[in-house]
């Protein structure tokens, strides 16, 4: 949806944007309502796998975005610090999780600053320990990416933690900053509950999502090395909210023991289903929702942490050229119109992390056709505009005890974010 800007006249807006536009007061209020009766534990806590956390935690999660969206709309100003830093830390490329996690910080009133590795001490052999104790006297968050090696990932983002534990207990750190997961060699959250955001506006609420098919697909692309982190996030996600979802490869493209084992169980607990299959065909037939996206397998992964940390570049070009040629035995897991015709009513929603491989558009061939990709290019886009709301909420959330109050509160102040 788009907010009416004060600085530009009216536009003309789509049947959904106008009922919107017409309730905003109704859709805050219940929010905020709903979320002052949650019982979550947010508050003092980081957000690493969404599987940490309860459904409470989640669902509050959930309306703390929303709620700040709903006020920005509203012309609000949501800032609740005046002062103070987000420290973010990308140890592999980025677009829209930095710019969303830049975006999240100024929308709560925080300045950004960049830990860039290559001008720090830690390139000459500073300690994790000293270098996130050195970072956080004056921050509030941190926010870091770290999924190029399996196995690692997560590991450094508890082990960051733990050391802003040690120093807020020895008093060092008269507050501890929240870590915030902006994609590990495990999960994904950030992404996976904009992904959920999306779909809970898309069909009305979590609710209406029981019973829905969701797929989580393997689609084919001509590059290699692509991280296991979305697929485990959807899987760890999504089966906690009774949806019947489907997974979905070719043989040999195995994610992380125990991620299928979570998925059946969390699924048996929201009474729900998953299952696997090795046919996307067969995936596709029924679905609401599909998500075809590439992914390295499992054990090409643990080889590729190997090689990378060894330095060995000729085995590393000698195993790119392997499962590239792995892949290309697959080129048809591509999401095309014959698939998505095969879906419920053809009329699916269709989600991907982007940037998604499209064929004849930026590679021969990828994993969704320029057909399907271009037809659902703006939902896809309104559901990448969720994660910035969805990063601060996680701050906010954790930064704060009463994150329905200082809402609420920020409502009444009401002052205007864009003036005049």
């Amino acid at each position: 949806m788009h907010a009416a800007d004060p600085r530009k006249p009216a536009a003309a807006a789509s049947a959904g944007q106008a009922l919107e536009s017409h309730t905003p007061d109704a859709a805050l209020d219940a929010t905020l309502f709903r979320l002052a009766a949650n019982r979550h534990e947010l508050y003092g806590r980081d957000v690493l796998l969404t599987w940490q956390k309860s459904l409470d935690d989640l669902v509050a999660l959930l309306d703390i975005a929303e709620a700040l969206r709903l006020l920005r709309l509203r012309n609000v100003d949501t800032r609740c610090f005046a002062s103070g830093l987000a420290i973010s830390q990308f140890r592999d490329q980025s677009t829209r999780t930095r710019f969303s996690f830049a975006s999240a910080a100024d929308l709560l009133g925080l300045a950004v600053q960049d830990l860039d590795e290559g001008k720090s001490q830690l390139s000459h052999g500073e300690t994790v320990r000293e270098t996130a104790v050195m970072v956080s006297f004056l921050s509030e968050a941190i926010g870091i990416r770290d999924d190029m090696y399996l196995g690692a990932g997560h590991t450094y983002m508890t082990e960051v933690a733990a050391a802003l534990d040690q120093a807020h207990r020895e008093g060092v750190l008269p507050w501890r900053p929240a870590v915030v997961n902006l994609q590990c060699d495990i999960d994904h959250p950030t992404q996976t509950l904009a992904d959920l955001q999306h779909l809970r506006r898309e069909f009305g609420s979590l609710e209406n999502l029981r019973g829905r098919k969701l797929v989580m697909s393997w689609a084919y692309s001509p590059s290699y090395g692509k991280p296991l982190s979305v697929p485990q996030g959807v899987l760890g996600l999504m089966t906690r909210f009774g949806m019947d979802v489907v997974l979905a490869h070719p043989p040999g493209y195995d994610l992380l023991p125990g991620t299928l084992e979570r998925a059946q169980q969390q699924a048996r607990d929201s009474s729900g289903s998953f299952h696997r299959t090795h046919d996307m065909a067969e995936a596709f037939a029924g679905a609401d929702i599909v998500y075809p996206k590439s992914w390295a397998p499992f054990r090409i992964m643990e080889r590729r942490t190997e090689l990378l940390r060894g330095g060995d570049r000729a085995a590393l070009a000698d195993l790119e050229r392997e499962c590239l040629a792995q892949n290309a035995e697959h080129a048809g897991w591509t999401c095309d119109r014959a698939l998505m015709d095969r879906t419920r009513d053809g009329k699916a929603h269709y989600l991907h992390c982007l940037p998604a491989d499209i064929t004849d558009v930026s590679c021969r061939r990828g994993e969704v056709s320029a057909e399907v990709f271009e037809q659902h290019r703006v939902p896809l886009y309104r559901q990448a505009g969720y994660k910035p709301y969805v990063i601060a909420a996680m701050i906010l959330g954790s930064r704060f005890a009463d994150p329905a109050g200082l809402l609420r509160s920020l409502l009444g102040r009401a002052r205007p974010r864009l003036r005049g």
